[in-house]
């Protein structure tokens, strides 16, 4: 029985030399790989106490929709400026080279909302950490934050310190 890890296709050099690219499209185009990585994400919210599942654009569109479906629970976008069209709370963060800026909806969350947060990838956990600060702006409560993969060597965690972290796939490196 294959495991998640081994829907990962691995690119050497890409986009630059000396970077390993861990391609989740893999694991999308491919039915066993797609269950499984939902179903692995569905096991990391059992037990957990939760009322709405936040993704950010693209892939945690990819991965919070069918969890979100197959649990009941509605699910919140979270998209990069300028493509919502109501009204928006935002958060600037760094990027390697350069900033950027998401937004969501200004009434996605209601105040004492317990909440999970649902993306492809944790590298240096910038993204994850402005979509956190926005659900507690919104009065939300982050419960769980759930990734199909990790790079552990970019230390992504130590900036979520104090959130329940768990990843489905561990990469050491970068």
């Amino acid at each position: 029985m294959k495991t998640l890890e081994d829907y990962v296709t691995c690119i050497p050099d890409f986009p630059e030399p000396g970077i390993m690219f861990r391609d989740v499209t893999s694991i999308i185009q491919d039915a066993d790989g797609l269950t499984l990585a939902i179903d692995s994400l569905r096991s990391m919210l059992k037990g957990i106490d939760y009322d709405v599942i936040v993704g950010p654009e693209s892939r945690g569109f990819i991965f919070g929709m069918p969890v979100a479906y197959a649990e009941k629970k509605p699910f919140i976008p979270v998209r990069k400026k300028g493509k919502l069209p109501r009204e928006t709370i935002s958060a600037k963060y760094d990027l390697e080279y350069g900033s950027a800026e998401i937004e969501m909806h200004r009434d996605a969350i209601k105040p004492g909302q317990k909440v999970v947060v649902i993306d492809d990838l944790i590298a240096t956990g910038g993204t994850i950490k402005a979509i956190t600060g926005m659900i507690e702006q919104l009065g939300g409560e982050v419960v769980k934050i759930c990734f199909i993969m990790e790079l552990a060597g970019l230390n992504g965690r130590s900036v979520l310190e104090g959130y329940p972290v768990e990843s489905a796939i561990v990469y050491e490196g970068k």
